[in-house]
């Protein structure tokens, strides 16, 4: 069945009457969340009818600015939760079992906790990576039946390798026969992911060798939500996509590799049509804050 017939067969109406969106996101990456922000509103067909969870790290005034902006031009509804200010993800991390993989920054680890950071009379949620691009509406996707479970989302295309790792045998506390989900979009009943203690489920059941094995939180989601997650169409998180991939007319792109839509050599789908859903103006202040942070980080390497 798809999304949209599961939302017209048994559809969903959040309390607040409104779709609760939530996004997590640093300074440095403040330009496209703006441009996944103005997607879902430029696709909606009521944009003040959105309410995003901006859950973020201090951000620079410019940057909140334009930020803001998506509530003053689509009215739409924003919530900032800034965590620098709150020492939450500080905290929240250090008391998390430490994962070998350093590559990410640990605003991924937020996610795990937005029963917390969101208010309790939000019972479901649509979290989203900052470096997608929406192309159709989300309503169907957001109030679509979840059947009992806790997190609708897509399978990772390369499940296999993000399992196992290196010659399929690192990790054998996830198996390669079980279904694998990419955390960066998911639709979760908060209910549920309230009452997950991920902590103790981890602890209790893995040694912390084998947690050290882990890539962060989508590991975690996976291990600790084994079973309880309802597959979408791949339409909902393409993935990594390239320009043979626009046929596919896909609802969501998720530039989740490193080929980012911002960048000058990169050959990823609708690159044209993102440079303008960020706006020129933000695009190229965008990209020249980024020359300005690698040029600083030689030098500091000097």
């Amino acid at each position: 069945m798809t999304v949209a017939a599961r939302a017209a067969a048994h559809p969903y109406s959040s309390p607040s009457g409104l779709l609760e969106i939530a996004l997590t996101f640093d300074d440095n990456f403040w330009a496209p969340a703006y441009a996944t922000m103005r997607s879902i509103c430029l696709t909606s067909p009521n944009p003040a009818g959105i309410r995003f969870h901006v859950i973020h790290t201090t951000l620079r005034d410019d940057h909140l600015k334009a930020i803001e902006s998506i509530g003053t031009e689509y009215g739409a509804q924003l919530k900032f939760t800034d965590l620098d200010k709150l020492g939450i993800l500080r905290d929240r991390v250090a008391s998390f079992p430490k994962v070998n993989d350093k590559r990410l920054n640990p605003i991924v680890y937020a996610r795990l906790f937005l029963g917390d950071l969101l208010d309790a009379s939000i019972d479901r949620v649509l979290f989203l990576d900052c470096d997608i691009f929406v192309r159709a509406r989300l309503d169907p996707l957001f109030g679509m039946d979840m059947e009992g479970f806790a997190i609708a989302a897509v399978q990772q295309p390369d499940r296999l390798h993000s399992v196992a790792g290196r010659d399929l045998t690192e990790k054998p506390t996830l198996s390669l026969a079980d279904p694998y989900f990419n955390a960066g979009i998911m639709l979760i009943d908060l209910n549920q992911y309230r009452q997950m203690d991920f902590v103790s489920t981890l602890t209790q059941n893995l040694t912390q060798a084998e947690i050290e094995r882990f890539y962060y939180d989508q590991d975690i989601i996976n291990f600790c939500f084994r079973g309880r997650f309802l597959e979408l169409d791949v339409r909902w998180n393409l993935q990594n996509p390239i320009i043979a991939h626009e046929a596919f007319n896909p609802h969501i792109l998720h530039y989740s590799t490193g080929k980012k839509p911002w960048l000058a050599m990169s050959d990823v789908a609708f690159k044209r049509t993102y440079r303008h859903l960020m706006t020129n103006q933000y695009y190229y202040q965008y990209r020249r804050e980024r020359l300005e942070r690698m040029v600083r980080g030689w030098f500091k390497r000097k």
